[in-house]
């Protein structure tokens, strides 16, 4: 299921699906699914600076990455389709912590055109096992807004469980906003909660 495409760089292969840090050459294709989801994402993400669609915003982007892969810090990838090579969105686990943690956070977004049809699911289910397998990781942490029915859906179909709830927790849309927080840890003995 996983295969590495070159040190220090990581490629994560679904059944559907290639998970890849950004490149480059993948620029066009990244502004223009984030511009024709500007609607569908905002409410859900940070205020996105003036430049956010920008090539050199962009490019920053591909290299810190590559920085985050090499230092361990953090796995950036984006989500393309096998059959037809099309970008449909992006996955981060973010803020790894080693030591006696041994955690990271995970992050994801996924172009209007491409919800709803199992593909995050798909992509986070292969970063998860990555995490625990190859990164060894115990715990991976994430947090979306109360509200957002399909990401807390997503994360639970996915093995997170609900932990609680984190005032303030991030500022989205440009308020200050409570986000429902929700971790998935490697050896897990809680069981089924039907709490959240």
């Amino acid at each position: 299921m996983l295969m590495f495409r070159r040190s220090p760089l990581v490629q994560i292969e679904t059944e559907r699906l290639v998970l890849r840090p950004p490149e480059h050459q993948d620029f066009a294709a990244w502004r223009d699914l984030r511009f024709a989801s500007v609607d569908f994402l905002q409410p859900w993400e940070p205020v996105w600076a003036p430049d956010h669609l920008s090539r050199r915003a962009f490019m920053n982007r591909v290299h810190w990455s590559r920085r985050a892969i090499r230092d361990g810090i953090a796995v950036p990838l984006m989500l393309y389709r096998r059959t037809d090579g099309a970008l449909l969105g992006g996955v981060t686990l973010d803020n790894i912590r080693r030591g006696p943690a041994q955690t990271g956070t995970t992050g994801y977004w996924m172009g209007a055109p491409y919800a709803r049809n199992g593909y995050m699911r798909e992509a986070l289910n292969g970063l998860v096992h990555y995490a625990f397998t190859h990164l060894n990781l115990s715990r991976i942490e994430a947090g979306c807004l109360p509200e957002n029915t399909p990401s807390r859906r997503l994360l639970e179909t996915c093995g997170y469980k609900y932990e609680g709830v984190a005032q303030s927790y991030l500022q989205i849309n440009g308020r200050w906003r409570n986000h429902v927080l929700y971790a998935n840890l490697r050896i897990d003995r809680r069981g089924k909660t039907d709490a959240g």
